[in-house]
């Protein structure tokens, strides 16, 4: 789980220049979903549901000052009762992943939707947290999850992937003047290197398999052709039961 000296990170020049992308894509992803119940889970001292139109919006975090006090994988909402829910990085700091995935297909209502970011393993983002380990801290300690990976868990719970994107093409330097110089790879990362960002967006839509009942259409021709010999055995027996009286 993230603490307080793991959110101050995003106050650092690379923080920032990631903080900036990530909003814009949370404040694009939010605006068009509509509904009663929003919940932010992690990160609860940044509002990634600051243009959202849904009433309610809510953070849940281990850590202050999220609104609700509580581990992702448990989280203290009623089945199917919220329209909308963000996981912006609690994946790979989470113990259990698939059970944080289970828990927003348990919380969201049918058609409910969901949107996540998550750190690229095959990207220079990547690479930097391999070659340099976890010492650094945060996002270099977390266990950064491949998106192929969490879209198969997604599909196994009924999540339904609606859109995807990616950002961050530069290599992590936490120098401001060196981002500057290479902004000219974010452009370049979407065209040739559309998988190698070090920061992937995922929405989903939660799908609730129904049951269409199928009438039978017995004024059809087929349905007669097929019906007349049964209705031929039925008369023939009433008319011989008629005759035995």
């Amino acid at each position: 789980m993230l603490s307080k000296l793991d959110g101050e990170w995003f106050e650092t020049p690379l923080g920032q220049h990631l903080l900036f992308r990530e909003q814009r894509y949370f404040d694009n992803a939010v605006s068009d979903v509509f509904g009663f119940n929003a919940v932010q889970v992690g990160l609860p001292h940044i509002d990634f549901l600051r243009n959202s139109r849904i009433p309610l919006r809510v953070t849940c975090a281990v850590e202050t000052p999220a609104q609700v006090r509580a581990d992702p994988m448990f989280m203290p909402f009623e089945s199917q009762s919220l329209d909308l829910l963000l996981l912006p990085h609690v994946l790979e700091f989470s113990a259990n992943p698939h059970q944080v995935l289970r828990e927003a297909e348990r919380v969201l209502r049918p058609e409910g939707r969901l949107v996540l970011a998550g750190f690229n393993p095959r990207s220079l983002w990547g690479l930097a947290r391999v070659l340099l380990g976890g010492e650094r801290g945060y996002p270099w300690n977390g266990n950064f999850l491949n998106i192929s990976r969490v879209k198969d868990w997604m599909a196994l719970l009924g999540f339904e992937v609606a859109a995807g994107s990616m950002c961050c093409y530069r290599p992590p330097i936490n120098r401001e003047s060196w981002l500057r110089r290479m902004r000219f790879m974010e452009p370049a990362g979407d065209r040739w290197w559309a998988m190698g960002g070090g920061v992937y967006f995922l929405q989903a839509v939660k799908r609730v398999q129904g049951m269409n009942i199928i009438l039978p259409q017995w004024k059809t021709p087929v349905a007669r052709r097929l019906l007349a010999p049964a209705a031929k055995v039925i008369n023939l027996k009433h008319y011989r039961t008629h005759r035995e009286r």
